[in-house]
C-alpha cells in the first residue's frame, strides 16, 4: 500500500526557538516559511509550525505499558534501523526524553520500539518502529 503524505500544523509559542529545534536538532529540511510559520519535511510528510501565543494548558497522560504517555502527541513510524539511528542522533544532541527509547509490548502482539520527547513549545512527539510492520495494526 502506498502511503500519502500527511499534513500537520502545530502551534509553537517561540517560532525562532522551534525553528532551531526542528532544523538543527532533528535535522529536518526546511521548506517554505514566513514570519509566522515554517514548513518541514517530516520523513516525507509536511509538518508546519505556526506561531501561537503561549497559553497555560494542563498536560494529560494515559498509562500505556506502564508509562505515562502524553496526549496529544504525533510522530512517524520509522523503519527499524532508522528508528535506532534517529534515537542515537537525539541522544547525541542531549534530547530530554519523556520516555527513553525502549521496546514496548516486548514479546507480545504489537511489539515496537518507541520514544517520546517534546519540542521547545511543549508539543509531544513519538517515534516508533516495528521489526515486522505487519504488527502496526495487529490485535
Amino acid at each position: 500500500m502506498a502511503l500519502s503524505p500527511f499534513h500537520l500544523a502545530i502551534p509553537v509559542h517561540n517560532l525562532s526557538e522551534c525553528r532551531d529545534f526542528y532544523t538543527d536538532i532533528l535535522n529536518f529540511e526546511e521548506g517554505r516559511s514566513s514570519n509566522h510559520w515554517v514548513d518541514y519535511n517530516f520523513f516525507g510528510h509536511q509538518l508546519v509550525i505556526h506561531y501561537k501565543p503561549k497559553t497555560e494548558e494542563d498536560t494529560h497522560t494515559n498509562l500505556v505499558d506502564g508509562k505515562d504517555v502524553p496526549v496529544p502527541h504525533f510522530g512517524v513510524v520509522l523503519p527499524w534501523e532508522d528508528f535506532h539511528d534517529f534515537a542515537d542522533l537525539l541522544k547525541s544532541k542531549n534530547i530530554k526524553f519523556i520516555i527513553e527509547p525502549y521496546i514496548r509490548f516486548e514479546g507480545q502482539v504489537g511489539e515496537q520500539a518507541t520514544m517520546f520527547f517534546k519540542d521547545p513549545s511543549g508539543n509531544a512527539l513519538e517515534f516508533k518502529a516495528f521489526k515486522d510492520i505487519k504488527q502496526l495494526f495487529a490485535k
